[in-house]
């Protein structure tokens, strides 16, 4: 199952494409809920096998589990709760794809950068800049106690707000452009900012194609969506619930089927 504010489809379609796809007797399917700790209970006492974990609650699940796995204590962020005979382990895959694309899409490590944000997402991503070699960049959240401890766990900057900084890589990691959200069709920055920036990086997975996304492609832009990054990740947690790994052309068959 997963556990998200504003659930969609996605992860469920990619899911469930690969249990039939592989013959395996399990369903996937997308909650959200109003009291995060009975719906972390009723994983475990319900003994369903792994749960995916979106915004809001990456953070907030955390006293809950039994174990942290590195992957998710290193950022003190979970995306995937596994749980193995009641025993719940957490771990974080959207650190694994959020590297694994910056390498993919080969942008230059000496490129300036601002990262949106300052909660789970946002640390995945400022944790994999790092770790990827970028050594120049900000942290742009309007809390100031989440923002400038991210910043300066990482050795970034952090401003409230963008101002007159111009960044090469711009990454949304905030809920501006998700759908439902209050901010569904809105730009997280100013169009001035997009326009003079060379890649833009929206974690938003719903819609794909986001306003950032769509005036980003407008001008011809390096883009990297949320729909690549939750398809990445979402490998990664099929592999941990269930011990297989599908191959490269049923991952791409599921990723595809996730987006109709």
């Amino acid at each position: 199952m997963s556990l998200a504010g504003r659930p969609s489809n996605i992860g469920t379609r990619f899911h469930n494409f690969l249990y039939d796809e592989l013959d395996l007797d399990i369903v996937y399917k997308a909650f959200t809920t109003t009291d995060l700790t009975a719906a972390i209970a009723r994983v475990r006492a319900l003994g369903i096998r792994g749960c995916g974990v979106s915004m809001p609650y990456k953070e907030a699940c955390i006293r809950y589990v039994d174990a942290m796995d590195d992957s998710a204590e290193a950022i003190r962020s979970v995306n995937t709760i596994v749980n193995t005979n009641g025993q719940l382990r957490a771990y974080n895959t959207d650190y694994l794809a959020i590297a694994k694309l910056l390498a993919e899409h080969q942008i230059p490590v000496d490129h300036t950068f601002a990262v949106l944000g300052s909660g789970g997402m946002a640390k995945a991503v400022v944790a994999a800049l790092r770790d990827a070699g970028f050594h120049t960049g900000t942290v742009v959240a309007r809390n100031a106690q989440t923002g400038a401890a991210l910043a300066d766990q990482y050795g970034y900057t952090w401003r409230a707000d963008l101002g007159s900084s111009r960044p090469q890589l711009l990454v949304n990691a905030t809920p501006v452009g998700m759908s439902g959200g209050p901010a569904a069709d809105a730009l997280p920055v100013e169009p001035a900012v997009v326009d003079t920036t060379e890649t833009i990086f929206d974690v938003v997975a719903l819609p794909a194609p986001t306003t950032l996304v769509r005036r980003a492609r407008a001008q011809d832009k390096q883009v990297i969506t949320g729909a690549e990054v939750i398809a990445l990740q979402a490998v990664e947690q099929f592999v941990l619930y269930t011990g297989v790994r599908p191959t490269d052309d049923q991952m791409r068959r599921a990723a595809e089927f996730s987006r109709e």
